[in-house]
């Protein structure tokens, strides 16, 4: 855990029925909160102006968290369980922490996974959360859709325009989403160019050892002194266009924390089917949340991330009586928004606190 404090807290008045939401951040799968390291410099302002704290977090078996034991007793095939039972790992994890901390309610931010497992804990304890913003959210989308899960291990991004960068992140529109689709259409087209029995045989390795809840991450371990080797091939191209340092210091807490006891990464499999869709998706949960709930979905204008799911979420909580719900694409960002393009996630994530504190007065 990352405590962002304020040496001189806002002081709850007499007119505040209860205190304001505290904002707790957290990462997608086989990540950490370090993943936010771009992000602090903003956050730790807005704390020092507001006098609230921020809190970014590990998930229980991720990142520098405990490695408790995962295990799911339900039977393959009954979906229902298995997903209550891998979501319950986390979710019971994240009340325990809440209660500890004696927190009222929290604007949750979540990425990817983190992104899936924060919608999932407003859905068991909806009395505990004011607001929600879901960066580049796993879990949404029914599918088949446009998402290209290669390109999380194959393609770099490119460094946003500078006209991008200074462009405040606005709310989504049918084009908007068009234009990620059609991006995403061209890279799946340029995959489907490999030859056609490699790919269905990699594939049909890929299906069964994910069926089977293999982890990448066993690979690695079992991978000894080529276990960096493994891992810079992925950070040399994914952050590829970061400040040197900085990616030489994500390369090293990338393996570090891959290389931990395997825990929470095992969920995954019962979650989230082949090819990243949801086993229970999202976009047909989202509308039992509270209709005052304010849900943000936030996708980059590169993501490999289909944002239709996230559209049509907005869609069914609307039709639910939830207005406060709205689509955000983050220019020139890939998957991971916050990264790729950190000055347009802070706009957007501090404007989104301001309002959950301003909606708690």
């Amino acid at each position: 855990m990352l405590s962002i404090l304020p040496t001189t807290p806002t002081p709850t008045g007499s007119n505040t029925t209860e205190p304001p939401p505290t904002t707790v951040i957290l990462h997608g799968y086989g990540a950490g909160l370090g993943f936010f390291s771009l992000n602090l410099n903003a956050l730790s302002s807005w704390v020092s102006k507001r006098g609230m704290p921020v809190y970014l977090l590990d998930w229980i078996g991720m990142g520098r968290s405990s490695r408790p034991t995962f295990k799911v007793t339900a039977k393959h095939t009954d979906t229902r369980q298995r997903v209550e039972q891998a979501e319950t790992f986390f979710l019971d994890a994240l009340e325990e922490w809440r209660t500890t901390m004696g927190i009222q309610k929290m604007t949750l931010i979540g990425h990817s996974l983190g992104g899936y497992l924060c919608t999932a804990y407003a859905l068991k304890y909806p009395q505990n959360v004011s607001r929600l913003v879901l960066l580049s959210p796993a879990g949404v989308n029914a599918g088949p859709d446009t998402s290209v899960p290669e390109d999380e291990l194959q393609r770099s991004r490119t460094n946003p325009d500078p006209a991008d960068v200074n462009k405040e992140p606005q709310v989504a529109g049918k084009a908007d989403v068009d234009a990620v689709k059609k991006e995403q259409r061209e890279r799946a087209s340029q995959h489907e160019q490999q030859p056609k029995q490699k790919e269905t045989l990699t594939r049909r390795l890929f299906i069964h050892a994910w069926e089977a809840g293999y982890s990448p991450f066993g690979v690695l371990r079992a991978g000894g002194p080529w276990a960096p080797m493994l891992v810079g091939r992925y950070s040399s191209r994914r952050f590829a266009d970061l400040d040197p340092q900085h990616t030489r210091d994500l390369h090293h807490y990338l393996l570090q924390i891959s290389l931990a006891r395997g825990s929470g990464e095992y969920a995954l499999s019962h979650i989230l089917a082949p090819m990243a869709h949801a086993r229970l998706p999202l976009e047909y949960r989202v509308n039992k949340l509270p209709k005052n709930l304010p849900v943000t979905f936030v996708y980059g204008g590169h993501d490999w991330m289909d944002p239709e799911g996230g559209n049509r979420s907005v869609k069914r909580l609307r039709e639910a009586g939830n207005m406060a719900s709205k689509l955000v694409i983050i220019p020139g960002a890939g998957h991971h928004v916050y990264l790729d393009n950190p000055d347009g996630v802070d706009k957007l994530l501090l404007k989104e606190m301001d309002s959950a504190t301003r909606g708690s007065r």
